[in-house]
């Protein structure tokens, strides 16, 4: 009961407008070339910083620089901006889906009556 009462709810939240919002606007950006050769290149020094740092060497201020840089180009990229903007509504909505839960938990514990 509890595996199909949970394939429902993920099926429903994979047909909520904040989760059609995110695919979009993933693919949107997935397919911008611009923006992904930069979050491509934030990503590989963020890498080489995570590296120095397990070696216990201090990333550079020039890393630092660099990723300051290529961030504020990608933050004024519309298909980012998006992105962000659908993935933090999905977020709230898997906040209030959480919180539901628990919700439904509290109230499950205290009763008396079983569901089956």
């Amino acid at each position: 009961m509890l595996e199909s009462k949970a394939k429902d709810l993920g099926r429903t939240i994979g047909q909520s407008e904040e989760y059609k919002a995110v695919k979009r606007s993933s693919e949107a950006l997935n397919n911008d070339r611009e923006a992904t050769t930069v979050l491509r290149q934030m990503e590989k020094i963020r890498q080489d910083a995570q590296a120095m740092i397990e070696r216990g060497e201090e990333p550079t201020n020039d890393m630092e620089q660099q990723l300051d840089t290529l961030l504020q180009q990608v933050q004024v990229n519309s298909a980012y901006q998006a992105a962000i903007s659908a993935q933090d509504n999905f977020d709230k909505l898997m906040l209030r889906v959480n919180q539901w839960i628990a919700d439904g938990i509290r109230t499950g514990a205290t009763s008396s009556i079983i569901l089956g």
